[in-house]
């Protein structure tokens, strides 16, 4: 996997994805490689390596993507009963770029 699979490849338009929910500064889509029956992915459209590095200059991005996350999981709780929402830090995150799963089910793998 690249170092920021989201910026290289889904941002760029090398990778093409189904898109959930798409705002000017962010985007939600179905999981290339899903690992749960329901695997959306939410992502800022600017670069940001995850979640402990936002800056103060990004509050305005952030409750963005928190909207477009809150829309998303309302849905997917609404069609099967529940969903998680899950950001991954450190060595658990593949790729550095902010990005948040929103899954439901058992994982597939």
């Amino acid at each position: 996997m690249t170092e920021d699979f989201y910026c290289d490849e889904v941002l760029s338009g090398k990778t093409q994805v189904n898109k959930v929910l798409e705002t000017e500064n962010v985007l939600a889509y179905h999981h290339t490689k899903p690992f749960y029956p329901v695997h959306i992915v939410a992502i800022p459209k600017k670069h940001i390596s995850s979640l402990i590095t936002l800056e103060e200059s990004d509050k305005g991005l952030l409750l963005e993507l928190l909207g477009v996350i809150k829309k998303v999981a309302t849905t997917v709780t609404e069609e099967n009963g529940a969903c998680r929402v899950i950001t991954n830090l450190g060595d658990y995150q593949d790729s550095k770029h902010l990005h948040w799963h929103i899954v439901f089910g058992k994982p597939l793998r």
